[in-house]
């Protein structure tokens, strides 16, 4: 980053950034601009710190998901036996309670990081009256500020379609889903995007019976075909039943408790529960975006610029409110790149490729191109493959049904892509993300020496198994 004097406005506002979302995106947004020594503040609806990732969304799923994994003794089932378990009984409280305390963890630290960079926190609902005006509605009042430049980093919701009776008992969302108070018998899983089906494995290493609906005709359609198959063939040995390529009319609690939920192809579906991932919803409502004349997509997206500036000049958006990635990642870049424009600060995210990772069970992680992209794109290809069962480590772990493959140029050895389904493998991906970045070769893969008893093994497999097939 070029380092020079930030451009600040010669009006008297009461702050140079106000910030509305206490995310990963309005963090790193924040904290940058009182690195440079502006005076920065925070607008957050909820009285405490740490956004949707840290309250009800990432933090909580994966922290669930690390409960489950160790209470359930999932990653031990194949050395001791299917019937093994840490616990016999688990309770949702069992589970919650790791949730409750990392996220209290994780709210002291971001906590303590605003206050060492001398950022305030100003808790309330902010609505826009002008470009540079913003009113705060909270339990104590309203009070109205000012600033020279605004980041919106509001995040986004669940999406609710008027077709579902949502109650927070029976029917649930994604935000919601954890405060069920006792773990189902048989549970409705209606979307097979990344929250559907994370939770849906989850729920399913925990004995609960399953039921996936999504209209489409497989799972995570943006991830490598092989891997999903992977994935769908050891969710329906833990149970999960896939109703793919079906929709739903209608979700409503019957008398007695049941859910049912009505299939526009007839079928019915009766369980304990339903959980709805229909997608998700900018949390734009009530910003006054509509009174300035900020422009907006389909369920309240914000349009931005390479730059993450919105069609006002003063005001940027980054994070899950302008849509895709949605990462908390690339959030937090964006964040801090939004402030470094808009205060003069030369700086750029260098295009290495994005890693993607799903916290499902077993989990999957990818980084580059997939099969079906270098098909279509007729670049000349090949794979190689490594399997867990062929690691010692592995063995170790308990998984022996993961799979790592490197897709690579044929003509010039190129990595190309790297997809991993297993444990740890959104750890594991960032191996190939480097090599990938670096425009590595499969003859890097193969001459590099890896720890043993390592995952990281899998590459010089995989690179081994490749450059093999190059030779036949």
């Amino acid at each position: 980053m070029k380092r020079r004097t930030p451009t600040r406005s010669n009006h008297n506002y009461d702050y140079d950034l106000l910030v509305i979302g206490c995310g990963p995106a309005g963090q790193r947004a924040a904290v940058q601009a009182a690195k440079i020594r502006l005076k920065v503040a925070i607008i957050d609806s909820r009285e405490v710190v740490g956004g949707v990732c840290v309250n009800t969304g990432t933090i909580p799923s994966k922290s669930f998901k690390e409960a489950v994994l160790f209470l359930s003794g999932y990653r031990q089932r194949s050395v001791y036996g299917a019937g093994y378990r840490v616990k016999s009984e688990i309770k949702m409280s069992d589970l919650t309670f790791r949730c409750n305390r990392i996220m209290q963890a994780e709210i002291d630290v971001i906590r303590n990081q605003l206050a060492r960079n001398h950022i305030e926190i100003l808790y309330g609902h902010a609505q826009f009256l002008d470009e540079n005006t913003i009113e705060i509605q909270s339990s104590q009042g309203s009070v109205v500020k000012t600033a020279d430049k605004f980041v919106i980093a509001a995040g986004a919701a669940p999406y609710r379609p008027p077709n579902v009776d949502f109650n927070g008992k029976t029917i649930f969302d994604s935000d919601d889903i954890l405060t069920m108070k006792e773990l189902p018998r048989e549970m409705t899983v209606v979307g097979g995007g990344v929250i559907g089906t994370e939770y849906a494995s989850m729920f399913a290493a925990l004995g609960v019976h399953v039921t996936i609906v999504d209209a489409r005709k497989r799972l995570l359609g943006f991830v490598d075909e092989e891997i999903i198959e992977c994935l769908q063939y050891q969710m329906r040995s833990m149970g999960v039943t896939l109703r793919l390529g079906e929709e739903v009319r209608s979700c409503q609690e019957r008398e007695d408790g049941q859910v049912v939920t009505l299939l526009k192809s007839g079928k019915i579906i009766v369980s304990d529960c339903v959980l709805y991932c229909a997608g998700r919803r900018s949390a734009t409502n009530n910003l006054g975006v509509e009174r300035i004349g900020l422009a907006t997509e389909e369920r309240g997206k914000i349009l931005v610029n390479e730059n993450y500036q919105t069609s006002i000049e003063n005001i940027y958006a980054a994070g899950d409110v302008i849509g895709f990635p949605a990462l908390a990642s690339t959030s937090g870049a964006q964040g801090r790149l939004a402030t470094c424009h808009a205060f003069g600060l030369e700086d750029k995210i260098t295009e290495f490729p994005l890693p993607y990772g799903i916290y499902s069970i077993p989990e999957i992680s990818y980084v580059g191109q997939n099969e079906e992209q270098l098909t279509q794109e007729e670049i000349p290809y090949e794979t190689g493959i490594a399997r867990y069962r062929e690691i010692a480590r592995g063995h170790i772990l308990g998984d022996e049904n993961g799979m790592l493959k490197v897709l690579f140029h044929r003509k010039t050895n190129q990595v190309l892509g790297v997809h991993i389904i297993g444990e740890y493998a959104t750890e594991l991906v960032h191996i190939g993300q480097s090599v990938i970045a670096l425009k590595g070769g499969l003859n890097y893969l193969m001459d590099a020496v890896f720890n043993y008893p390592t995952l990281a093994e899998c590459y010089k497999v995989a690179a081994l198994d490749g450059y093999n097939k190059l030779r036949a």
